[in-house]
């Protein structure tokens, strides 16, 4: 009797043993065929990018290149064509303000919503959220026609000229960080001498790094990948961004469609993003937990 109960302990620690080793395994192969699918579209752009023309149109597809055709990324810049140059300098302008201009008004607005008190400064909050609800057709016409009668259509300040007058949800992201900064601070500077706009300047900007970084981010990633824009604003192909010059790529001015000059832009174009991310990482996450700590 005794052998008999001590096997059947032995017996099951055995099975909770085999289990324990085997779950680890399942989900690390899980793991594996979900990595692979999600980045098999991320390497059949690298392999197209890198094949010739004649290579490109093979089929069935081969996976790795037979010819590294590395002069694909060359070629986006000498091609007379493409503009790929011209536009991805445009694509940094337009960005690059758009972070400026949006950081700025944003924080701005985002500031006096934290820290002052006003009569009906709740209701006007609440109206300004409310604009997040307005779909962008409903204003679109309105905005074109205005730019056109200020003589600045076909020109890169249609994109750039309404990151200058604060977006609503970047305006709620920061006046959510700005009221978790302790109130002392603000008194202590008023006791220095501090003017208000200092007190914005030199305190709240400085501590507030994290959801600058957020904003930045987002705002950096909209635009970049913005399409409609400039597609309504932008006729010259010189004033071309990157969503619409690489469209582009893919009229009739080319006999074949060139998806490996395709796949190399649309590497070029992913690598200032990953770039900001890999930078600001850190404080990214540390913005989006700080902007939800306090309403």
């Amino acid at each position: 009797m005794t052998m008999a109960r001590s096997v059947q302990p032995n017996k099951r620690n055995t099975r909770l043993a085999w289990k324990n080793r085997l779950f680890p395994i399942i989900g690390f192969l899980v793991l594996a065929v979900v990595t692979i699918i999600m980045l098999s579209p991320l390497w059949f752009m690298l392999t197209t990018s890198l094949k010739t023309t004649k290579e490109m149109l093979h089929f069935p597809p081969t996976f790795i290149p037979k010819t590294f055709a590395f002069n694909n990324f060359s070629n986006l810049f000498t091609n007379s064509d493409i503009k790929f140059g011209q536009q991805y300098k445009n694509s940094v302008i337009v960005a690059v303000f758009n972070v400026i201009g949006t950081v700025l008004s944003s924080s701005f607005v985002a500031f006096g919503f934290a820290r002052y008190r006003a009569p009906g400064k709740d209701l006007l909050f609440m109206l300004l959220l409310s604009t997040l609800m307005l779909p962008y057709p409903a204003i679109m016409i309105p905005q074109f026609l205005f730019f056109t009668k200020l003589g600045i259509h076909d020109s890169l300040l249609p994109l750039i000229l309404p990151a200058f007058f604060g977006s609503a949800y970047m305006i709620f992201l920061m006046r959510q960080f700005f009221s978790t900064l302790p109130g002392e601070l603000f008194d202590a500077g008023r006791i220095d001498g501090c003017s208000e706009f200092r007190l914005y300047w030199k305190i709240a900007l400085p501590l507030s790094g994290a959801v600058i970084a957020t904003v930045s981010i987002f705002t950096f990633i909209w635009t970049w990948n913005d399409l409609l824009g400039p597609v309504i604003y932008l006729d010259s192909q010189e004033k071309f961004t990157l969503p619409i010059g690489m469209a582009s790529m893919l009229s009739s001015k080319f006999r074949i469609a060139p998806w490996n000059l395709l796949m190399a832009a649309s590497i070029l174009s992913v690598l200032p993003i990953v770039t900001l991310f890999a930078f600001a990482q850190k404080r990214f996450v540390e913005g989006i937990v700080l902007t939800g700590l306090k309403g």
